[in-house]
């Protein structure tokens, strides 16, 4: 299939309605998150109270890490407040932040799965690394600048995928 590797193994609305406990009863040990527009809007500075509470619940069962592109200072700030690991400057769809992480806590690539709002980079990453992904709909349609170029990328693939009757845009699926 042409751009196969920008197909999320599964698609929800967001963070709050993936099935965490089937990923744990398949062998999924460690949750890799986006941060814009997948647990915080870019012009957000403190998370609200639901994300927190979710984060404290799934480090109870996953080692939990934010891989973003931004800026140190900008992840830094969040994985404070949610007490988690985190890559930033990661250069997505590079699999620098990836390797990171994988090295550092010693997972297989079938113990670690990629949550993102975003085809280019999330996903494609992702499964370049050969993980699963997740995609998740963007909190906010705000994004940064070079976001808004990757955007129109993606509006392509999403095109194809929904003229090749694969994914369509608002339709969730997962296993």
């Amino acid at each position: 299939m042409r751009f196969q590797k920008f197909y999320p193994k599964k698609y929800v609305k967001s963070i709050y309605d993936i099935d965490y406990q089937k990923l744990k009863a398949n062998k999924i040990k460690c949750l890799i998150f986006d941060l814009d527009n997948t647990i915080a809007l870019i012009d957000q500075e403190k998370l609200n109270q639901e994300t927190i509470a979710l984060f404290q619940k799934l480090k109870k069962d996953f080692i939990v890490v934010i891989l973003s592109n931004n800026t140190k200072k900008r992840v830094a700030d969040y994985a404070k407040q949610l007490d988690c690991d985190y890559v930033s400057f990661a250069r997505k769809p590079f699999l620098f932040g990836y390797r990171k992480i994988q090295k550092k806590y010693a997972f297989t690539k079938g113990e670690m799965v990629m949550i993102g709002d975003q085809l280019v980079t999330d996903i494609f990453a992702g499964n370049k690394f050969e993980i699963d992904t997740i995609l998740v709909d963007p909190m906010a349609y705000k994004d940064l600048k070079i976001t808004t170029f990757n955007r129109m990328i993606e509006a392509r693939i999403l095109k194809y995928f929904e003229k090749q009757g694969i994914m369509k845009k608002g339709e969730y699926y997962h296993e």
